[in-house]
């Protein structure tokens, strides 16, 4: 099974093996016309949060999201009508310099 979430940003502390394993992943940027405008609301960095790898409430990676891009093609009521979406970052310190690579403005 695909994980619901694959996470590039390696240092996020909820990141295991590109799988997120945040309780609930919040995507962010209400507006935006672009993925760079979005985020990852739920991004916490490794440097000072460590010990939150297996945060989730159930047994396997995070299979809650919830969006707040009402400009996406795939926002459906504050959820995502993805089966599953991309996170890119690499190593970045904030989660301003996240985003939500499979964001698609509407039209």
């Amino acid at each position: 099974m695909l994980d619901k979430i694959r996470c590039d940003v390696v240092s996020c502390a909820h990141n295991k093996d590109r799988a997120c394993y945040a309780n609930c992943v919040d995507i962010v940027g209400s507006s935006a016309r672009d993925a760079q405008s979005t985020n990852c609301g739920s991004f916490l960095n490794k440097a000072h949060y460590s010990q939150l790898t297996d945060n989730t409430l159930s047994s396997g990676s995070c299979d809650c999201l919830q969006c707040a891009v009402e400009t996406c093609k795939y926002h459906d009521n504050h959820l995502c009508a993805l089966g599953s979406i991309q996170v890119s970052g690499g190593a970045v310190d904030y989660y301003t310099y996240t985003q939500c690579s499979s964001f698609v403005c509407q039209d």
